[in-house]
């Protein structure tokens, strides 16, 4: 399904998830309240891959769309992401359910995601056997 949307969306979703488990083993051993660290940093986790997908599905239906048109749908798509991560954000702080600064960190999978996209696609590259094309070619 992931691939229909968009062919990058399966990569930049499995850099988020190597972010995140990266940030988990990493910070667990640091904080005493392990619990709120962690429900807090795979809350921000899922928001940023819900985030990624959804910008994938608004970028994708823009395109069909005049440029005053996209430009409208891709910010409210923008604000409406935005909102749905600072009520996330008041909800996780007033219940207790995590910590809202590792839900942050955890958001930021967003970006990490993007920059590992490169090498997550040698990665599932090579573990479907395919040959990587040699960069001469590419540059024809």
């Amino acid at each position: 399904m992931l691939k229909r949307i968009n062919l990058v969306l399966p990569e930049l979703e499995l850099g988020i998830l190597f972010y995140g488990i990266l940030v988990q083993l990493l910070g667990v051993w640091f904080v005493e309240d392990k619990l709120r660290y962690s429900t807090g940093l795979w809350i921000g986790i899922i928001l940023a891959m819900g985030s990624a997908v959804h910008m994938a599905m608004v970028l994708r239906d823009s395109m069909d769309l005049a440029e005053k048109g996209a430009r409208v749908k891709t910010t409210f798509g923008y604000m409406l992401r935005y909102a749905v991560v600072v009520v996330v954000c008041f909800l996780t702080g007033y219940f207790k359910l995590g910590n809202v600064v590792t839900l942050f960190i955890g958001v930021l999978g967003l970006k990490a995601g993007a920059y590992l996209q490169p090498f997550t696609h040698k990665f599932i590259s090579r573990m479907r056997g395919e040959e990587e094309i040699p960069e001469k070619i590419q540059q024809e």
